[in-house]
């Protein structure tokens, strides 16, 4: 076995075989992903504390982002989730040209995302919505509408790092793929790349209507 190991392509020399390093490698992601949530989690733990305490306020806050924006971003991530999963779909059934081009959409909807995001944040910037201190804007009703914009700058600014860093992985999982390293036997970093993906889809999938649709 241990012979046999030593020239198996990719794999690991204590792992026996594919299928044991895939399952250690997804174990891995896995708990990877709950510190993710934790992190995550505290953020909605305070959102749901300030809005408790100014529901008010919330409300009126929540007017000022762009439901049209926010909408068409919440399509884009989750047609990026699409074109992910149909990106391993394809390395498991060994169609590299396919998987080069389902990894080359989700990257574009990956910038698409974080280029609407930028206009979203040049808006509020030259509106002087801002968090804490900086906050200048006064056509809101409410007591510390700063606390609301502290939450969304918080919240979708963390989501969007991790956006970047998912655009850095799907491109280099895209330059592997073009090199041929990735086959039907052997695609578990892909695998994990699409598992963290998902995970960004889904973190926006709450952040969507907790700050566009809280009203």
């Amino acid at each position: 076995m241990d012979h046999a190991a030593e020239h198996t392509p990719h794999l690991a020399h204590h792992f026996s075989d594919m299928e044991q390093q895939r399952e250690a490698a997804k174990l891995g992601m896995w708990i990877f992903l709950l510190t993710e949530i934790l992190l995550f989690g505290g953020l909605f733990t305070a959102y749901t504390i300030y809005r408790a305490w100014h529901p008010d306020m919330f409300y009126n806050a929540h007017k000022q982002l762009s439901l049209v924006l926010g909408t068409i971003n919440t399509i884009v991530l989750i047609t990026s989730s699409v074109t992910m999963a149909l990106a391993i779909r394809s390395i498991q059934t060994g169609i590299k040209k396919r998987t080069i081009v389902f990894l080359s959409i989700t990257l574009i909807l990956a910038a698409t995302f974080l280029v609407i995001k930028f206009f979203e944040y040049h808006h509020k910037f030259e509106l002087g919505q801002l968090p804490g201190k900086y906050y200048t804007y006064t056509g809101i009703e409410g007591t510390n509408p700063h606390i609301f914009f502290s939450i969304y700058f918080m919240m979708t600014g963390l989501h969007a790092i991790h956006v970047i860093v998912g655009m850095g992985l799907i491109s280099w999982m895209l330059t592997k793929t073009a090199r041929g390293i990735f086959s039907p036997v052997y695609y578990t970093p892909l695998e994990m790349t699409g598992l963290y993906w998902h995970l960004v889809d889904i973190i926006w999938i709450f952040l969507f209507p907790l700050l566009y649709l809280v009203g």
